[in-house]
């Protein structure tokens, strides 16, 4: 049974503003949305499928640690406490932290947990000829309460989707018929199932078995580190690697602070930018040597802390392409020392498939003997928030096309053909948090009025823009949606639509050579 609930319904007369915000989504991204709504005099909604706030922190394989050193990836006006001394805190500190915030800004008695957003519709209010974002229709937002199964349908005037593009919907591979797991005696499961074992059932489920994990990306090495710890050098876990990537040891190569190589204002002029004028395009050019040399700096100190020509994993790609599509992993300290025991063994192969006995690489006839396969192998983003959307038209507009990056997003918050909506934390940085922080800012100051926004062609024309920035140093990861390289930049467009002075240290030093960071943006000045 349908129960709809109107706009009238959900508004108070307290004072409140009467527009209602629904905010899908209880991880970082949803809890800052919400945040900053409330800031505005809004009363938002929050929908969260789960029982608890946290996103993928909520639940993440055990031994996973924080990949942006702490101070990079903490919130404005909330800083980490004096008793969390690491770095790079465990699973654990960082669901306390961000539980921690919403506790504070008493963010949780907006949430409506269990509830899982099933579709989004849009009413155009009568106006449908009309291309403009600010408009004056309605959202049917429709919900499931999961334990009872009920359905509520909500009326709003604005939805802020904070799905995220790391959960729920697993990237599978594609194989030949009759090479796929159908083939295989053994078990294969996706890291998202494993991810939501407890440490104990994890043990358990690998103990005494022949481990595949297929995948070099984070959730991959933790997996191979936990299989290769419970089971040793008698029952080696294989790393399938479709991709060698420049995963790094720290951020300190060769004892240089990393963040001053890449995340200054000067290291953005080594970068060409979008929509930049002549100036900025004849510094990049002359400076471009220096960019080359950043990046080969970077990659001789992983290649000889990690002894990657030995293994036969250098990457082909540059360590700036690495960056600019959001792809730096931090590997599990100890990893390679394990591949040195026989612990991990590490197989490079474009394409693979099954067999009964387990995993055949491509080149090779003789299988992996395998007893578990774990695919590693991400998580479709796009999949997921296209499908939330009833309307086919949407659906196309959020996927973008093969030659464009997906989810093409003005400010990488909004659609501009997609009214009284906006999208954060799809897109991503090389720090999240503080970067879906000051989108949420963004986003409250432009529904309360403080700016407006241009034209739906010049969007779609920056948007254009910035595409032409992703292809040309993403390469073949651009449809990834990152600002990688570009996050100051990208800060500074924002802080001036809300009016805010966008250099924001003290000192012509400090402005171009010291790294920026989310204390850097705890308000206007």
């Amino acid at each position: 049974r349908h129960i709809y609930i109107s706009e009238r319904e959900m508004a108070n007369c307290d004072g409140r503003r009467k527009e209602v915000i629904a905010i899908i989504g209880g991880g970082i991204s949803g809890l800052l949305a919400c945040k900053y709504a409330i800031s505005k005099g809004f009363d938002p909604i929050v929908f969260e499928s789960e029982s608890s706030i946290g996103g993928v922190w909520s639940k993440t394989i055990e031994s996973t640690k924080l990949q942006t050193p702490k101070p990079l990836y903490q919130f404005s006006d909330f800083p980490w406490p004096n008793s969390v001394t690491e770095v790079f805190p465990d699973q654990h500190t960082v669901l306390e932290y961000i539980e921690s915030y919403a506790r504070h800004f008493d963010l949780v008695r907006h949430i409506q947990f269990n509830n899982k957003v099933l579709s989004l519709s849009y009413e155009d209010g009568g106006n449908g000829t009309s291309r403009e974002w600010m408009s004056n229709g309605k959202w049917n937002v429709t919900v499931q309460h999961t334990p009872t199964l009920s359905i509520k349908v909500y009326q709003v005037d604005y939805v802020v989707v904070c799905v995220g593009k790391f959960s729920q919907v697993p990237n599978i591979p594609e194989f030949p018929q009759n090479k796929g797991p159908e083939a295989f005696e053994g078990k294969v499961i996706h890291s998202m199932d494993y991810s939501k074992m407890d440490s104990t059932t994890a043990t358990d489920f690998v103990k005494g078995k022949h481990v595949a994990v297929v995948g070099f990306q984070k959730s991959g090495l933790d997996i191979a580190m936990e299989s290769s710890t419970v089971n040793g050098v008698e029952r080696p876990c294989t790393v399938i690697i479709r991709t060698p990537h420049w995963n790094v040891p720290d951020y300190f190569p060769w004892g240089f602070p990393m963040a001053k190589l890449y995340l200054n204002r000067f290291s953005e002029l080594t970068v060409h930018k979008p929509g930049e004028g002549l100036l900025l395009y004849l510094i990049a050019t002359i400076l471009s040597p220096l960019r080359w040399g950043f990046s080969k700096f970077v990659e001789s100190y992983i290649k000889h802390k990690l002894g990657l020509s030995k293994h036969g994993m250098v990457p082909d790609h540059s360590f700036l392409n690495e960056l600019s599509a959001c792809l730096i992993s931090t590997v599990p300290h100890g990893f390679y020392d394990r591949v040195e025991e026989g612990r991990l063994k590490l197989k490079k192969a474009k394409s693979f498939g099954f067999t009964k006995q387990g995993i055949v690489l491509e080149g090779q006839a003789q299988p992996i003997k395998s007893d578990l396969v774990i695919l590693a192998t991400g998580f479709n983003g796009i999949d997921k928030l296209k499908h939330i959307f009833e309307s086919p038209k949407y659906q196309q507009l959020i996927a973008g096309s093969d030659d464009s990056a997906a989810v093409p997003l003005y400010r990488e918050c909004i659609h501009p053909q997609i009214p009284q909506m906006a999208i954060i934390g799809f897109s991503e940085s090389i720090a999240n948090l503080y970067t879906s922080e000051i989108r949420c800012r963004w986003l409250a100051e432009l529904l309360d009025g403080k700016f407006k926004l241009p034209s739906v062609n010049m969007m779609e024309k920056d948007i254009a823009e910035w595409d032409k920035y992703k292809k040309r140093y993403s390469k073949k990861y651009y449809r990834k949606s990152c600002i990688g390289a570009l996050h100051i930049w990208h800060n500074d467009q924002l802080c001036k639509d809300m009016g805010w002075n966008p250099k924001r240290k003290k000192g012509l030093w400090a402005e171009w050579f010291e790294p920026y960071g989310p204390m850097d943006y705890t308000g206007p000045i």
